[in-house]
């Protein structure tokens, strides 16, 4: 279910601050057509740490972008992450498909802090088919079966039917392939910044090699301009935006919100360390930045300085054609970043 990748679905990205919806139409050559796009603001205490803690609010953001959108598709796909997502990879004997698949679960009870029969488990084998090769590199994901169960029970809830379920960090991955060229050369560091959760999925060699999700994104921002100016969350969020408030303006914003920023890359630093230490892979050439807290004034210029290499936004919508009648250009390129995950999972397909 959560490698799943043929009829096209509906990529649903249900953050702690908004729920976003994307619908591509896949034309020939494997390239894409921008369909629908939508996005809801939610509540902050829709979700909190990744959990959904008010099912109805986040229903009622759901279908609000189904009605807004017209989306008539109703397979949709939504992914998760956090502190309930275990991914790793394990190095097992050499072994065929039919073995692998019985043998799996007793392997996964080896490697995954949960109880086995807590989680939804899932795998995908990542060595190259050699019959000569005594080892075989294995993808193992699992993910709390209550936590895939809630999100998956809003859907429902909308009266769209949830097709599958995938991994935030796989779907920034998917995004990113689709719309860049990897460079094998390159150990490409995918950032994806949300409210809640970061997301860090090094890629290096053309496929990924570290995984990471770290408790640190846009609520520390609007957080410490709340604190700092006594603002409500809506003000603080306005001024994050670099709207004023009030007689506060951006520029009174920009020292509060720097100093997160310094704190996020902190936290991104204390990954990179990670990775460092247990890794054969070279250090991170480049940072690539999603999410709607990447948004934020100045964070991209602090992370730049702070790590020396090249820094950019993600554009989700790089190499996918749209009508310009449709979709306003300056518009969509301004969120686009927030729209990373729900691009990922819009391309993947029913069944595959």
């Amino acid at each position: 279910m959560l490698f799943n990748r043929s009829k096209g679905v509906v990529g649903l990205d249900i953050g702690s601050a908004t729920v976003k919806l994307v619908e591509l139409k896949e034309r020939k050559g494997g390239q894409f057509t921008l369909q629908r796009i939508g996005v809801e603001p939610l509540s902050p205490e829709a979700i909190v740490d990744g959990s959904i803690m008010d099912s109805s609010l986040v229903v009622d953001a759901i279908q609000k972008l189904n009605d807004q959108t017209g989306v008539k598709n109703a397979s949709y796909a939504t992914s998760v992450s956090g502190h309930s997502v275990i991914i790793k990879k394990i190095e097992l004997p050499a072994m065929e498909p039919d073995e692998l698949a019985e043998s799996i679960q007793w392997e996964a009870e080896q490697h995954i802090p949960f109880d086995i029969n807590d989680v939804r488990l899932d795998y995908m084998t990542l060595s190259d088919d050699d019959p000569g090769l005594e080892n075989m590199e294995v993808l193992l994901v699992a993910v709390k079966r209550e936590k895939v169960n809630d999100y998956v029970s809003v859907i429902s809830q909308s009266g769209k039917s949830p097709i599958l379920v995938d991994v935030d960090a796989f779907a920034i991955q998917n995004a990113y392939e689709l719309n860049y060229d990897l460079d094998p050369l390159k150990v490409v560091a995918l950032i994806n910044m949300g409210a809640g959760v970061t997301n860090i999925n090094v890629v290096a060699r053309g496929q990924s090699v570290f995984w990471r999700d770290i408790s640190f994104g846009g609520n520390q921002f609007t957080e410490a301009l709340q604190r700092e100016f006594n603002l409500s969350f809506d003000q603080a969020e306005l001024l994050k935006r670099g709207e004023s408030v009030g007689s506060y303006t951006a520029t009174d914003a920009r020292k509060v919100l720097d100093a997160v920023s310094a704190e996020m890359a902190n936290e991104i630093q204390k990954t990179f360390d990670f990775f460092g230490a247990t890794s054969s892979e070279g250090p991170v050439d480049e940072l690539v930045c999603s999410g709607g807290c990447a948004l934020t004034p100045n964070l991209q210029e602090v992370l730049r300085e702070r790590f020396g290499v090249p820094t950019e936004l993600l554009n989700p919508f790089r190499q996918i054609q749209y009508k310009e009648s449709d979709f306003n250009r300056d518009w969509l390129e301004s969120i686009a970043p927030m729209l990373a995950v729900s691009v990922g999972l819009a391309m993947r397909k029913v069944g595959d």
